[in-house]
């Protein structure tokens, strides 16, 4: 996911502005991360459209499947579309020991590294805000202030923090510490008038908080999914990403075993929430302890495949269309606040949608929006100009 941030073209101009990447010295970087956050961006970049418009112009049973794990539960339950945001997290911490690890062992200070990173989180926080209601001035009631962006800013700060003043034993007792108090938390306690433990949109004790304390508005009323109780537990998604990133630098591990290591800790991380399940709910709207687990599970595994078939393997080609995309992952997420895509597709596309028979059309064009913002990225990439933290 240079600190203070920087865009830098082929012509050394440089523009400040923000975003996460990986930090890995000349010949030690891993291009499966890049690859794995494209991958990651390219389900909310266009892709899920392509599966929701081949459901309804097929009705066949893969596209429908695919479609409905492309959505969100109501509340509690898991589907792959879930996965998105938590594992760019994971990945945000997973570069830390190579960014902020790196610059420690040059030999900046902690302190100093500190303010970087709160530097950081809040840059993040403050481009959330904007994301969610844009750049205008609106009365305090109709602002959004939890975001995406201000999640992944202040877990990513947190898990830094513990990173730089704590070892790796430290971490590990950091990560289940937070969300085993996560889970008592919302176990012994409720809102007003609600039984202790109760797991409900009204009457859980994290959406009880936000409704108190949070200013402006939440975006279900009563509760919001990037809510600041909440954030907590997502301190552990980045912490793991973080000890991940530890297996992948250690120089004293072949890469095959680190490969191994990660799938292995990844299937018991997955076993281990199925069982936290039967008592806290998997559930992404309270980022429940049973969810970090399950989430933290498949970001290994995905990680451990990435790595092995890229960077073990040496298989890179096929997956430089994700590079690309990862590559200016934060740009493109925020890139539909100002840049119209759907009017850009239609300049370039409507026709060939307007020669596809119906409804297959809708599958055409779904497919040349996510072209057209890849060959924006791709015009980017080549001319070296990337957005970062």
């Amino acid at each position: 996911m240079p600190i203070e941030g920087t865009v830098k073209t082929n012509r050394n101009k440089v523009i400040k502005l923000p975003n996460f990447k990986t930090q890995i010295t000349p010949g030690q970087r891993l291009y499966s991360l890049d690859a794995l956050r494209g991958f990651d961006m390219f389900w909310i970049m266009g892709a899920e459209e392509i599966f929701h418009t081949m459901a309804k112009a097929t009705g066949g049973a893969f596209w429908v499947a695919g479609s409905n794990q492309l959505t969100h539960p109501a509340w509690n339950g898991f589907h792959l579309y879930d996965l998105i945001f938590p594992l760019f997290l994971f990945m945000a911490g997973v570069a830390t020991p190579f960014s902020v690890g790196r610059e420690l062992e040059k030999g900046k200070s902690k302190n100093q590294l500190l303010l970087r990173v709160i530097k950081r989180g809040l840059i993040l926080v403050l481009l959330g805000l904007v994301v969610n209601n844009g750049i205008q001035i609106k009365p305090l009631a109709e602002i959004r202030f939890p975001s995406v962006l201000g999640r992944i800013g202040l877990a990513y700060m947190f898990a830094n923090i513990i990173y730089l003043y704590t070892s790796w034993r430290g971490q590990v007792i950091w990560f289940f510490s937070i969300i085993i108090g996560y889970w008592l938390l919302l176990k012994f306690t409720a809102a007003p008038g609600f039984a202790p433990g109760d797991l409900t949109m009204e009457g859980n004790f994290a959406s009880y908080i936000d409704r108190t304390i949070l200013p402006g508005k939440l975006y279900l009323g009563i509760h919001d999914p990037e809510g600041l109780i909440s954030t907590v537990p997502a301190i552990s998604t980045g912490l793991l990403g973080i000890l991940a990133g530890d297996v992948l630098k250690n120089g004293l591990m072949t890469p095959q075993k680190k490969a191994l290591y990660l799938a292995i800790a990844g299937a018991i991380f997955l076993a281990l929430a199925q069982l936290w399940n039967l008592d806290f709910p998997i559930n992404k709207n309270l980022w429940t302890s049973s969810f970090v687990l399950n989430v933290g599970g498949i970001s290994l595994l995905l990680l451990s495949a990435f790595y092995y078939v890229i960077d073990v393997l040496g298989y890179k080609s096929w997956a430089f269309f994700f590079k690309v995309i990862g590559m200016n992952s934060i740009l493109i997420y925020i890139s539909g606040k100002f840049i119209d895509w759907h009017y850009t597709t239609n300049g370039f596309f409507k026709w060939l949608g307007q020669l596809t028979a119906s409804p297959y059309d809708a599958v055409v064009m779904a497919i040349c929006f996510v072209a057209v913002k890849w060959l924006f990225l791709y015009f980017m990439y080549r001319h070296k100009v990337f957005l970062r933290v």
